[in-house]
């Protein structure tokens, strides 16, 4: 597909069965075909440390090189003490890295909180509104998304089984893509 924007896909947990995954997985199954979503492994990346800049780890390259191909960077992630996780925090940094030269700069950003809880994850999504400002990534601002008691609303296999949630998401990746396609254009 000739005028297909990829994705790069960023979650915030680890666990390989979390709540936040699946929901990026539903995300990427549901929204349009205009979009490849690519699945970047954040906890593979090594801490930042910038006595390591002059000759950067390979994991570092590899990461730089997947988003910096990456047309925009959807984050799914849950919420660690009312902000975003320490692994997703450190991706931030090294893609971010050396100054001036962010994989993020001007990339078009999608930001999903996910909760077993009521509040979905609004801690999270705001702080990384605030870090993305100065990355200066366009998140998309409507709409929202903030996936509360996401425990009931997916199957351990991943499948969305709130018919209210699967249009949701149907929407925001609609949304997403049209973001995406004003942003990057």
């Amino acid at each position: 597909m000739p005028d297909q924007k990829t994705v790069a896909v960023l979650v915030g947990s680890l666990r390989k069965d979390s709540l936040s995954r699946k929901v990026a997985q539903a995300i990427a199954t549901l929204a349009p075909d205009t979009l490849r979503f690519d699945f970047v492994d954040i906890g593979s990346v090594s801490h930042f440390n910038q006595d390591l800049e002059a000759t950067p780890p390979a994991d570092w390259v590899a990461f730089r090189d997947r988003v910096a191909a990456a047309d925009a960077v959807l984050f799914v992630t849950p919420e660690y003490n009312r902000s975003i996780p320490g692994v997703l925090k450190n991706a931030l940094d090294v893609g971010s890295r050396p100054y001036g030269h962010s994989v993020f700069n001007g990339k078009p950003a999608g930001i999903v909180s996910v909760s077993p809880g009521a509040i979905g994850g609004f801690g999270a999504n705001h702080h990384l509104r605030q870090i993305l400002a100065f990355l200066n990534m366009p998140p998309l601002q409507q709409p929202e998304a903030y996936v509360g008691n996401a425990g009931s609303l997916i199957d351990n296999e991943g499948n969305v089984t709130v018919e209210r949630t699967k249009q949701f998401l149907v929407s925001y990746g609609k949304a997403f893509a049209d973001w995406i396609g004003k942003i990057a254009a």
